[in-house]
């Protein structure tokens, strides 16, 4: 007895390895395992191979072997059988033997050095679909009114074949509640009609495997009333089977199928259950079913063929009991009962056993649990060796469904096969025990990207193996703590999870799996993405034929992430019609016509998520339709109460006029006099073809109601209100919320929540009862009753101590239920501690790290809310630059470990200190220590002068540099030759004076022109000719004035076309883009005939005036080579 307790103890402790099963790397040593079998019960086509499939994995690869009936198949002496390469599959070659001879049971083995698997036993069967007998059917003639029974009776096919009935036009024959085919296809006629009479009852057998359809001989029926029977009988006498002889009265209903009072069925569990009653009589009986020892299974159960079959899916052993099927016509009832039982075939209790794989001296398990009806037996067997003839194994325990390992060592890896069995079916399982050494291996890829939509679940996998089991833990970023608590979950197969992401949670991951034998790790990204939103969405749209409809679809989504925008049309595809035209965020429709009108639907697509919105189209006649006024509807009137409870109420009323424009809903409001006397509150909405609502209503209020209904114009104003309707006092139906604990002081706790509104106290005297009591001390609750007010303060309590606590709202009628417990804090006080273990890392002349080791919690008391480092800076260390000391402080949020010190000084002495920070202040600061910064880069020096130029030789002068970084060890001097324009004046060029003097002699010219002929007058021969030719793009001189025609002093300062002088109508230095100056001396440069100027960068450039300074109007030439002088100090 006390050894069996030892067992089951032992079984509860191991059952940690069946929490997950292991997938072994195929590079590993492991037994083998079948991947792929065909089925049990293998129904084949004769006319193709035959192939039977086995496949199978192990470390090496296994070899496979098949049984025949329990036999050794020797394959290689079948010249029809092969077996396909690095596979136990076979394939059996028809074309040379009859596929009977192959209908066997069949089971094939895999195996390796390291044990056996088996398949289950495979029965090859070949499909039938065999011919109708040939038969002779006599046409039948009946009388009226008759019960009446077609037989079909197909000939048995594996599988059984499908049944119809159709006329010789291959037309399925109509069938109703009167004529209906049963479940073995023969077709029943409860009574017959005139109507029945056809020569093409046929019925057909449609064979699935085959795909073949094959037809019974047409059955002649003729229905004849009881003269005609009689006027025809000697036609038929000999050759004819006659019916019913009595006249065919109205009569109560009687089963034709099942026949007896009772019956009973038996049903195999998951299977499904039908159950038929076929009833006779006239008027035509109508079928009813239930269940008599309970309910019908509502969501599995469903009625066919007109409620004469009931049809029960997925059965479970609650669906045993009696069944009554009920027929009933106006002249009686009749009843048959059905008694079911239902069996089982062994089904697994939880998953089938798992591969075990153990480090040497493990523990572990298999277990093979399964039940069934009746109870199933259990064998087991090792590498397909019952296991009572296997090899002993002191390690190895079996009792009954399980086997217990313990202290497994190499070696004893083996294949072990579960067989559970009753008489209908049975179950064989395959699982290994491989005991393995072997250190961690993740198996996720390295650097796995995961995308993920902001506010959505993100889960990251860490897929590992090793022996023993790897433990897995998660690190984000810096590594300074493990990943497992909110918001991370983590799961047993080392996935981890984030319930709901967001931004900060993108990042670097590192997931690390350890056992004893040693730890690798990985490196997982994960992208928080923004979600894909449609901002605009289409609009409905209301278009003439003709014209065009635009609907707009402007979307945002994450800018990472590509987008595919689809629009549909009443959920399929736009019209293939180039008037559709769909761009980035719109669709446009040209020349719409009625058939363009329906619901049209935007979907964009990323890669993660979408997005859709839908509008409707409706196309209208282009021409003009009187308008129809329409306006907000008029109030509802006529309300009433009825069905008063004591929180609930019916409110009905008669709608207003709807001014034509449907009502879409009604909003129904209360005012509580109670209180809040005077203020309207949405309490509901209904459709707006109803005029009832149900209205749920909270305990101790003065309720009055007002309904307004709403259209596509507006809200209609508010009915009269209804009578007032009171409702009775209650106990509170729930608590405050928002219950927090916080203190003010370091020796109180201040509890605080959300009170209760006065619709919600339900009753009068509402006050709150206050409980509280330390998290951690095993005490009962302290307890205080406050009544108008939401905070209570508890005194004298311990420095930062957690407290559980909970308010319940409580009424003169009763308290609301148990509150929940909400956690708080008493008050905080400053830090008693310092951060010990303060040490620095220069990392350049600017920047530092400072680590520090955590200050324990309880030295903390309070929140922690980070480290603050002071530093300053106590001097230069180049003598020359002053003393300072001004103090910086770094904030590090957070419980941080360490902490860098940007935008330091190079080359100087720093003096710093680490203090922690709580909700109350700073704690005392750790010792203060030094460090020194390196070398930086100098700046530049402070002056430059040249003096003493000669032409070979000048001499320079500078300062030091103000900021030094360190000792000056030396200056770099650069320096390049210096080549200016020269600058030229075209007022002082000889060609330009000598061009000014020649046209101000053509102007005096023409002026003493000018001049005679207005003293001369009259006409010369000149004259005459220019009056007589004249020349439109030549105009003479005016008389008046004296000027030349279309010439006028206006004209004689507007600018060149395509010129950019000033305003002022001068030309200064550097106002052109392409002045003569920029291009060298005028001597150098040359006109061409137009006056155009070339050569224009052909002159030499010379020194620019001293104003200029000493820029080049050139690009540096590459000969210029950079000179460098290096003087050191």
């Amino acid at each position: 007895m006390e050894r069996r307790r030892m067992d089951a103890a032992l079984l509860v402790l191991l059952l940690g390895h069946l929490a997950a099963a292991l997938e072994v790397p195929l590079d590993l040593p492991q037994p083998p395992t079948i991947t792929h079998q065909s089925p049990k019960d293998y129904i084949i086509d004769p006319r193709e191979n035959i192939i039977i499939h086995c496949e199978a994995k192990g470390k090496p690869h296994p070899s496979f072997s098949w049984t025949r009936n329990g036999t050794h198949f020797n394959i290689d002496e079948d010249t029809n059988v092969s077996m396909k390469p690095h596979s136990g599959t076979l394939v059996v070659d028809i074309s040379g033997a009859k596929a009977e001879q192959y209908e066997c049971v069949y089971q094939c083995t895999a195996r390796n050095k390291h044990g056996t698997a088996v398949s289950n036993n495979i029965v090859v069967r070949q499909s039938r679909s065999p011919l109708w007998s040939k038969e002779r059917i006599n046409p039948i003639v009946v009388q009226e009114g008759v019960s009446l029974v077609l037989p079909c009776r197909p000939p048995a096919g594996l599988p059984p074949p499908i049944i119809f009935w159709m006329d010789n036009n291959f037309q399925r024959l109509p069938q109703s509640n009167r004529v209906s085919q049963s479940l073995n296809g023969d077709l029943y006629f409860s009574n017959v009609l005139r109507e029945d009479s056809r020569n093409d009852y046929i019925c057909y057998a449609r064979f699935p495997y085959t795909q073949t359809i094959q037809q019974k001989q047409p059955i002649s029926l003729k229905v004849l009333s009881l003269d005609a029977i009689n006027d025809t009988m000697a036609a038929f006498y000999n050759d004819t089977d006659l019916f019913s002889d009595d006249p065919a009265d109205e009569r109560k209903p009687t089963f034709l199928v099942p026949s007896g009072p009772s019956s009973s069925k038996t049903v195999l569990r998951g299977q499904v259950l039908e159950m038929e009653c076929i009833a006779e009589g006239l008027p035509t009986p109508d079928i009813s079913w239930s269940k008599v020892s309970g309910e019908l299974p509502a969501k599995r159960t469903y009625f066919l063929h007109y409620q004469r079959t009931l049809r029960i899916v997925n059965v479970s052993e609650s669906d045993a009991g009696d069944y009554r099927c009920t027929a009933r016509n106006k002249l009686g009832t009749v009843h048959h009962n059905i008694h079911v039982m239902v069996k089982a075939a062994p089904y697994w209790i939880s998953a089938q056993p798992r591969n075990l794989v153990l480090a040497p001296g493990e523990n572990g398990v298999l277990t093979c649990r399964a039940s069934g009806t009746p109870k199933p037996s259990i064998t087991w067997a090792m590498n397909g060796i019952p296991i009572e003839n296997s090899p002993k194994d002191l390690s190895r325990k079996v009792e009954d469904d399980t086997i217990i390992f313990t202290d497994v060592q190499t070696g004893s890896s083996a294949v072990y096969q579960c067989n559970v069995s009753n008489p209908y079916g049975y179950l064989l399982s395959n699982a290994f025990i491989n005991v393995l050494s072997e250190p961690p291996r993740v198996l996720t890829p390295a650097n796995k990207v995961y995308q993920v939509i902001k506010n959505h679940p993100a889960l990251m996998d860490c897929a590992s193996f090793g022996s023993p089991i790897p433990k897995i833990t998660w690190f984000k970023d810096s590594r300074s703590s493990t990943l497992d608590g909110d918001p991370y979950i983590l799961h047993d197969n080392g996935t981890i999870e984030i319930h709901t992401a967001q931004a900060h949670n993108a990042g670097k991951y590192t997931c690390v799996a350890r056992n004893s034998l040693g730890k690798e790790e990985n490196h997982i990204l994960l992208e928080v993405k923004e979600p894909t939103r449609i901002l605009k969405q289409p609009e409905y749209k209301v278009v003439q034929r003709g014209r065009s409809a635009v609907f707009q679809c402007k979307v945002k989504h994450d800018p990472s992430l590509v987008p595919t925008m689809t629009w549909l049309k009443d959920d399929g595809e736009l019209p293939d019609d180039e008037r559709f035209y769909v761009d980035s965020d719109s669709l446009t429709i040209t020349e719409v016509s009625e058939i363009d009108a329906g619901v049209y639907t935007c979907i964009m697509n990323t890669t993660l998520d979408h997005d859709s919105a839908s509008a409707e189209l409706t196309v209208v006649e282009a021409t003009p339709t009187p308008a129809v006024v329409t306006e907000q509807p008029d109030p509802p009137t006529d309300l009433e109460l009825t069905d008063q409870k004591k929180r609930s109420v019916q409110l009905t009323w008669t709608p207003g006029d709807e001014h034509n424009s449907p009502i879409m809903k009604f909003l129904i409001q209360y005012e509580d006099s109670l209180h809040h006397r005077g203020h309207w509150h949405n309490l509901t909405e209904v459709a707006g073809t109803r005029t009832t609502a149900h209205l749920k209503l909270s305990p101790y209020a003065h309720y009055t109601f007002r309904v307004l209904g709403l259209n596509a114009v507006g809200l209609s104003r508010p009915s009269f209100p209804s009578r007032v309707y009171k409702t009775e006092p209650a106990a509170p139906d729930e608590n405050p919320t928002g219950v927090q604990g916080l203190g003010t002081e370091h020796d109180n706790l201040v509890i605080s929540w959300k009170p209760l509104t006065g619709l919600q106290s339900n009753g009068p005297g509402l006050h709150y009862r206050v409980m509280w009591r330390q998290k951690a001390v095993n005490s009962d609750w302290n307890t205080a009753s406050v009544a108008n007010t939401s905070k209570f303060v508890v005194s004298g309590t311990p420095t930062f101590v957690p407290y559980e606590l909970k308010v319940q709202a409580v009424n003169d009628h009763g308290a609301a239920p148990d509150p929940a417990i909400a956690h708080g804090y008493s008050g905080e006080d400053l830090p008693v501690a310092a951060p010990n273990n303060v040490q620095v890392m220069v990392l350049n002349s600017s920047l530092a790290e400072v680590h520090w080791d955590p200050v324990p919690s309880k030295f903390i008391r309070g929140h922690l809310k980070g480290y603050k480092v002071y530093y300053w800076k106590e001097r230069s260390l180049h003598k020359h630059n002053p003393h300072h000391v001004e103090k910086e402080i770094l904030t590090f949020s957070g419980n941080h470990s360490h902490g860098k010190l940007p935008g330091l000084h190079p080359y100087s002495l720093y003096s710093f200190n680490v203090r922690i920070y709580n909700g109350k202040g700073e704690g005392p600061p750790s010792p203060t220590q030094e460090f020194e910064t390196p070398e930086g880069v100098p700046g530049a020096p402070t002056s430059l002068l040249v003096t003493n130029t000669d032409l070979d030789s000048l001499t320079l002068e500078w300062n030091p540099p103000h900021v030094r970084n360190g000792r000056i060890t030396g200056y770099t001097l650069k320096y390049q030759p210096a080549v200016a324009s020269r600058q030229v004046d075209i007022a002082t060029q000889g060609w330009f004076i000598g061009l000014m003097c020649a046209i101000a002699l053509l102007i005096l010219i023409l002026l003493i022109i000018c001049f005679i002929q207005r003293n001369k007058g009259g006409k010369y021969p000149v004259k005459e000719k220019e009056d007589a030719h004249t020349d439109p793009e030549f105009q003479p001189m005016k008389d008046d004035d004296c000027t030349f025609g279309e010439y006028s002093d206006n004209e004689d300062h507007k600018p060149l076309k395509g010129s950019r002088t000033p305003s002022n109508g001068t030309v200064k230095r550097g106002d052109s883009d392409d002045s003569l100056v920029d291009y060298g001396e005028g001597g150098d440069g040359q006109f061409n005939e137009d006056g155009s100027f070339i050569g224009q960068y052909s002159g030499k450039s010379v020194s620019r005036e001293t104003a200029e300074g000493h820029e080049s109007s050139e690009a540096p030439s590459p000969i210029n080579a950079m000179n460098s002088l290096n003087s050191f100090v």
